[in-house]
């Protein structure tokens, strides 16, 4: 334990530098036999490293490395704590399942090697992200999930919704990293520092506070991005729907909860709220308003799609909205700052699990070909009677019924923004679930209910990987209801530590 506390060792970055060999790994085994039938292979080595990473990552958190005194390395450019460890945990269990998920997805499709090498290289990202303790490695840790997002977008070459999808989301992602970065230059041209502790200290001497300002709603607009939440949402619903299924749910869950973290970090560490705001500067307010429109047009434009992936899509921007309370109800002074940010981390953590399935499922239904509207889903809990419970759990789970985690972690959240007095935001994310219980209702009530348009009732085949992807994230869905209280406690005292 000493050699990992010790502040001047790279042990304490385990968890990344596990997931970055993993990659290299994969895309050598892959190299020297581009044409084998290497699935199995690539796929075991891929899920062993994100699991080992895991793993070290739960380890460290359980056991305090980090947790009561931040590490800090690279003279400060990243640093392990409580939060980044709670995060590689959420970035690092969806990778999971979507590896085993497209174990199945991937028979028949080129190109397996690069695909899972991908998959863990953004991983990778995902978990510097959760790390970086300054503006320049934010951006580069971000640049580098980024860019292997694009590019799994775009898996698929011979599927012009594919393609044309990556091509979007590189084309908005390229504009929003433009924006980020010129953010990044303005915070820095007014406090002369880019690690967030010393932006901190030089925040309330600046002179010019209209260019900080400027700087700081530029990297509001980033994080935006990077979460699908308005007005950076558009790219969301045509990437998710263009992209491979398993894709889809990882950048709805993993990348999601890595910009969250990043939100977190940086605004909380680097602008902090009594200082910014005796310079004029509430950018507590601009997440709030984010926040409130999120919530509504994510739920409401989510309520009126046909198409079962799209639904999901528009919904994972409304849980975007959820998410950003935690930066809109901090307060200053806030006694209950802690508890709504950890509120925030546990729903991030239980979605993690309940979306991720979701999509999987849509992955599953994808594979089997049986269409993506409402109707196509009609009597297939006859057909697969374990999957569709799954689902159901999944669903009413996201809507906020107790028949999950996500009952526990929205109570939690909507709980804290009154405790801080925002009672209003609460009352707006009560009002887009009751939205939210009709769209997710109508796709268990296709399964359940309605009868099916054809009386074959036979499906082609019963993948394993993603059978059994589909139904750990169900078990996790539904362990989180006994096990949210440890969450919440974890993620509390991961977030006392920013303020």
């Amino acid at each position: 334990m000493m050699s990992v506390t010790a502040a001047s060792t790279w042990i304490a970055l385990g968890p990344a530098l596990i997931l970055a060999a993993t990659a290299l790994v994969v895309f050598l085994a892959d190299a020297f036999d581009p044409q084998g039938e290497n699935n199995a292979l690539i796929a075991g080595v891929s899920l062993v490293g994100t699991l080992a990473a895991f793993g070290v990552a739960a380890e460290y958190l359980f056991s305090g490395v980090g947790v009561d005194e931040p590490l800090s390395l690279l003279q400060g450019q990243l640093v392990v704590d409580g939060m980044s460890l709670f995060f590689t945990l959420i970035i690092t269990s969806v990778t999971s399942l979507v590896i085993v998920a497209s174990y199945d997805y991937l028979k028949g499709q080129p190109h397996k090697g690069e695909f899972y090498s991908l998959v863990v290289l953004a991983a990778t990202g995902m978990v510097l992200m959760a790390h970086s303790n300054s503006l320049a490695t934010v951006f580069v840790s971000l640049e580098l999930a980024s860019l292997s997002s694009y590019a799994l977008v775009a898996f698929l070459k011979r599927n012009k919704g594919s393609v044309e999808a990556g091509m979007k989301y590189f084309l908005i992602g390229a504009l929003s990293s433009a924006i980020f970065v010129y953010g990044i230059s303005l915070v820095y041209v007014s406090t002369g520092a880019l690690q967030l502790g010393l932006v901190a200290e030089q925040v309330g001497e600046v002179e010019n506070v209209g260019i900080l300002g400027v700087g700081i709603l530029m990297i509001v607009g980033g994080v935006a991005f990077k979460t699908a939440s308005v007005p950076f949402h558009f790219w969301a619903p045509e990437a998710y729907e263009g992209a491979p299924a398993p894709i889809s749910a990882f950048i709805s869950s993993a990348s999601k909860a890595a910009g969250f973290v990043v939100a977190f970090r940086v605004f909380v560490e680097g602008f902090p709220v009594d200082v910014v705001l005796a310079l004029g500067v509430d950018w507590v307010l601009a997440f709030q308003i984010i926040a409130v429109v999120t919530m509504l047009l994510g739920n409401f434009a989510a309520a009126v799609q046909e198409n079962v992936k799209r639904m999901l899509a528009y919904s994972s921007v409304g849980h975007a909205g959820y998410a950003m309370i935690g930066l809109a109800a901090l307060t200053n002074p806030g006694p209950y700052n802690d508890f709504v940010l950890a509120a925030a981390m546990a729903h991030l953590f239980v979605y993690g699990f309940m979306n991720t399935g979701a999509f999987l499922f849509v992955s599953l239904a994808e594979h089997w070909g049986i269409g993506r509207t409402f109707e196509d889903f009609n009597g297939l809990a006859k057909r697969a009677p374990v999957l569709s419970v799954a689902v159901a759990i999944f669903m009413f789970s996201l809507a906020g019924l107790p028949i999950g985690g996500g009952f526990f972690s929205k109570l939690f959240l909507f709980y804290g923004a009154v405790l801080a007095g925002y009672w209003w935001l609460a009352a707006v994310g009560v009002i887009a679930s009751a939205v939210s219980l009709y769209y997710y209702s109508r796709l268990v009530r296709a399964i359940w209910i309605e009868e099916p348009a054809e009386d074959d009732l036979t499906l082609p085949d019963q993948p394993l990987g993603l059978y059994a992807a589909i139904v750990t994230a169900a078990v996790f869905t539904v362990l989180l209801i006994p096990g949210i209280f440890v969450v919440i406690e974890t993620a509390q005292a991961a977030a006392g530590a920013l303020f």
